[in-house]
């Protein structure tokens, strides 16, 4: 099997990467999208370190991967809050801004997030 799709996603990974760096004012939010998964982490690059992070896999209801996106999202909005974040640059790590990710951005802006 081919890893053309893969190797695609990560080649615009890196073009992303390249222009995106998240500071303590205004960290980075990256999305990463498995099969039956979506994660969400909030990261300072100058220090390296995650300021918070949110999975689906701590979703335990029979729905839809795109509700659980939305729940994602604000889930990884309130703990942001919780850390003293407002605002992020979005990380959509080389996924195209539709589904699961599109879902997940809007669940951070309605849980009060600015990006």
């Amino acid at each position: 099997m081919s890893n053309v799709k893969t190797e695609r996603r990560i080649k615009i990974k890196k073009r992303i990467r390249s222009r995106i760096f998240g500071t303590a004012q205004k960290p980075r939010l990256s999305v990463f999208r498995s099969n039956k998964d979506i994660y969400a982490q909030i990261i300072d690059d100058v220090k390296g370190s995650t300021l918070a992070s949110a999975s689906s896999k701590s979703l335990t209801d029979k729905i839809t991967k795109s509700d659980k996106a939305v729940l994602v999202g604000k889930l990884i909005a309130e703990k942001a809050r919780e850390a003293g974040v407002e605002t992020v640059i979005f990380d959509r790590n080389g996924y195209l801004y539709h589904g699961r990710v599109k879902c997940l951005a809007d669940g951070a802006r309605e849980g009060g997030l600015k990006f």
